[in-house]
């Protein structure tokens, strides 16, 4: 199975998760010159621009740990670019769903977590 049909299967996945909790999904994988944001859903009074990231267990790192300041900056460009376009009255958040898979397997989610403001974005300079 190849990268790309991982990373649809774990946002699939993660759609599914955040959409039984009570979240609407407004868009999946939405472009941008920028990059991609794997996931806008609104929950509640927030717009959540959700990166999902899997990784077989025994991994080294975290999944969330891909998610690096480089990664974050562009999501954040990519939500502005989100905003301008389809302009809300919600308060944005940056997220990150992290999917560890079963070593071996396809696609088997041995666990998940969903981190709600994994990052803030205020620091930058300019976005």
């Amino acid at each position: 199975m190849s990268t790309r049909e991982t990373g649809a299967q774990a946002e699939a996945f993660a759609a599914g998760v955040l959409q039984k909790k009570g979240s609407e999904l407004l868009a999946r994988n939405y472009y941008t010159p920028y990059g991609e944001i794997d996931l806008i859903v609104r929950d509640q009074d927030c717009i959540a621009f959700v990166e999902v990231k899997a990784r077989r267990e025994g991994s080294l790192v975290r999944p969330a740990q891909a998610v690096d300041r480089r990664k974050q900056r562009r999501i954040a460009q990519s939500a502005v670019c989100y905003l301008m376009e389809n302009p809300v009255d919600l308060q944005p958040r940056f997220d990150v769903f992290e999917i560890v898979m079963e070593r071996g397997k396809s696609f088997s989610v041995r666990s998940y977590q969903y981190i709600i403001n994994a990052y803030e974005v205020a620091n930058y300079e300019s976005i």
